[in-house]
């Protein structure tokens, strides 16, 4: 029997190809409505979404009624949605999950997670713990940069709660810190480290606005653009680097390589 408890070896390159081979989805928009999400960014410039409509969630429907052979690699799920404690959604997302794990995928489950959910992953999918890592997006320990970054996602401390729950259960655990919201992440990493059996990896944050933003906007973004800076990501660099878990995405390290 294939050994999937050994580090997944997908070739770096961009995007979700640095984690996964393939990724499947099965909601469209996402109640987290995060304000640098990438996807929302996506659906927004061609005109899939209007205003705020990002969080106005849909099924996927013809997503739930494919069968999924196994793939070659990993497979991330979800990659640009959350899995919510809220019906249909969490129904339909637990479907896509057993199929996934039923094919025999080797699958990589990304959240910014809720106890209740990753509780319930845990007890439904226990059989298949072998073909599966979680990654929890953990972004900053400080709530007020979560509550303003991402202002429906799960706050600091069920996320953490999640990632112990997760390790304690002897379940595959990571972390993406992407973005990084604190000016310094090394006090996250700290707290997060020891419930972490796999990677740690850090970002920053792409397609960051400077126009049409409100007074109470404007010193969060000044705030963010300072952490990307490129001396100061030299300097985290250097603080993190050598880390047996820490792995730099590559919006960080493309920034500092030499033209």
């Amino acid at each position: 029997m294939k050994d999937r408890s050994k580090p997944h070896k997908t070739k770096i390159t961009s995007g979700t190809k640095e984690w996964a081979d393939h990724n499947v989805n099965c909601i469209k928009g996402c109640r987290n409505n995060c304000r640098y999400c990438y996807a929302k960014v996506m659906a927004k410039r061609f005109g899939r979404i209007d205003g705020n409509g990002w969080a106005h969630m849909e099924v996927r429907e013809e997503i739930l009624k494919k069968n999924p052979r196994k793939r070659t690699g990993r497979v991330m799920f979800p990659s640009s949605h959350d899995i919510f404690d809220i019906s249909p959604f969490k129904e339909a997302c637990f479907t896509v999950l057993r199929k996934l794990l039923e094919s025999e995928n080797d699958l990589l489950i990304t959240t910014k997670p809720r106890l209740v959910v990753v509780q319930e992953i845990i007890r439904q999918f226990r059989i298949y713990k072998d073909q599966m890592e979680f990654r929890f997006t953990i972004t900053s320990n400080n709530d007020r940069l979560l509550e303003f970054w991402e202002p429906n996602a799960p706050r600091f401390r069920e996320r953490l709660a999640s990632l112990e729950h997760a390790f304690r259960r002897e379940f595959r655990t990571s972390v993406s810190i992407e973005p990084f919201l604190d000016y310094d992440p090394t006090e996250l990493v700290e707290e997060i480290v020891p419930f972490v059996t796999e990677t740690i990896w850090i970002g920053r944050m792409n397609y960051i606005p400077r126009m049409n933003l409100s007074k109470e906007e404007e010193p969060y973004y000044d705030e963010i653009r300072r952490n990307y800076e490129t001396s100061h990501l030299r300097d985290v660099r250097s603080r993190l680097d050598g880390h047996p878990k820490i792995r730099f995405k590559d919006s960080i390290r493309i920034q500092l390589t030499p033209a």
